[in-house]
């Protein structure tokens, strides 16, 4: 796998795919930098190293060139974040480009106009990649959450360096984290699967049914297990078409000696509001006109004991619905026994939209070993899928 360290940066334009995909308030100021910031070590390096750095992104999904999916709203940040002044260049290819990226000098960076203005960009175009990879000298890919599209920037643009390519820090780092979890990891390995579907979660599941030792089932995918068993839960969400391939997860988990967690109990609520009126009940005793929103006490008693006990965790998916403080409780726990876990020496691994979500807003991210910066691309690893992005640089 090649990194950084593989190559001399000195008087080299670094031609690095990041993903400065961040949210914007209705005044271009950007709400959440995590992507920025952490793509900051492979400029770091690179610019230490007397190179200078060509940076190319997208944001959003415009339609043509759109004012709003500019990137030079996010310069003054990224300059910010960075320490060092951030150039722009209102296109990302022709002359405009071209000539920002040759008036480059060792220790500067510029940062590219939004691949996404071109269409050529998501179909893969090969001579769109072929003018992008004209402007630098190596290319290195960091974009983890882009890694999963055969895109120009991503994927395609890779052959025409065909020796100069590389795995910025953070991509090379996501790799890791997750081998650590498929292919590396220390036994007793232990997955929380939450969120609202078994049918998004099925591929992963299946997957990883080799790979680990305990599964915890959370969120609203639990009461598909439960009704499939027979259990009564009440309006709670399920998806009645995957019954009988919960209970086919559950005869494959046996057959591979895999213990499934289930909650045993749940909060359960009349309205899904927070204001709704609450009980503590059994998972399978859920009565009509309510439904389950949370883990209950038992439940959590049951998943402390099977993380504290785990060296290998792996999180994606809250327990429940805990953008609602009266049903976050479950989902903050469950946080709290894998920081438990992890400053015993655990490693843990949390990557998917609502988990990194909830550990962010819970104050919990420093106490995990790694936060995945990217959803889907996450998710088609654990599936045992090869991302394009990745495949394109070990090639």
């Amino acid at each position: 796998m090649k990194t950084l360290q593989d190559f001399n940066f000195k008087d080299k334009k670094a031609l690095i795919r990041v993903d400065f995909n961040v949210p914007l308030d209705e005044n271009f100021n950007v709400t959440d930098a995590t992507r920025i910031e952490a793509a900051k070590p492979t400029i770091d390096k690179i610019l230490a190293a007397g190179g200078s750095v060509i940076l190319m992104s997208h944001l959003g999904r415009p339609k043509g060139k759109e004012d709003k999916y500019s990137l030079k709203h996010i310069v003054k940040k990224a300059s910010e974040i960075l320490g060092v002044e951030v150039k722009f260049a209102e296109d990302c290819k022709g002359e405009v480009a071209k000539n920002a990226a040759a008036a480059l000098k060792a220790g500067e960076v510029l940062l590219l106009e939004n691949l996404r203005f071109y269409k050529e960009e998501e179909a893969g175009d090969v001579d769109f990649a072929k003018e992008l990879a004209s402007l630098g000298d190596i290319y290195v890919n960091d974009a983890f959450g882009t890694a999963h599209r055969a895109h120009a920037s991503t994927t395609i643009i890779a052959q025409f360096f065909p020796n100069d390519k590389c795995f910025g820090t953070l991509l090379a780092t996501e790799i890791e984290s997750l081998n650590k979890v498929l292919k590396d990891s220390e036994k007793p390995v232990t997955a929380v699967l939450g969120g609202s579907k078994v049918s998004s979660k099925i591929t992963v599941i299946e997957n990883i049914l080799d790979k680990v030792d305990h599964m915890i089932i959370g969120g609203g995918m639990t009461f598909t297990f439960v009704k499939a068993q027979g259990g009564k839960i009440g309006d709670s969400i399920c998806e009645d078409d995957k019954q009988d391939l919960a209970l086919e997860i559950l005869r494959l988990a046996k057959e591979k000696n895999v213990q499934i967690h289930i909650p045993v109990d749940v909060v359960a609520a009349n309205a899904f509001s927070n204001d709704a009126e609450t009980q503590i009940v059994d998972v399978d005793k859920i009565p009509d006109g309510s439904q389950g929103l949370d883990a209950g006490p038992k439940s959590l008693e049951n998943f402390k004991k099977v993380i504290l006990e785990s060296k290998t965790i792996l999180w994606n998916g809250p327990l429940g619905v805990f953008e609602m403080e009266n049903f976050a409780n479950g989902t903050i726990e469950l946080g709290n026994f894998i920081a438990e876990a992890t400053e015993k020496g655990a490693f843990s691994l949390v990557g998917g939209g609502d988990s990194v979500s909830a550990v962010k807003q819970f104050g919990l991210e420093d106490k995990m070993s790694y936060v995945s910066t990217g959803g889907g691309a996450m998710l088609e690893m654990l599936e045992g899928r090869t991302l394009p992005g990745i495949a394109a640089i070990l090639d």
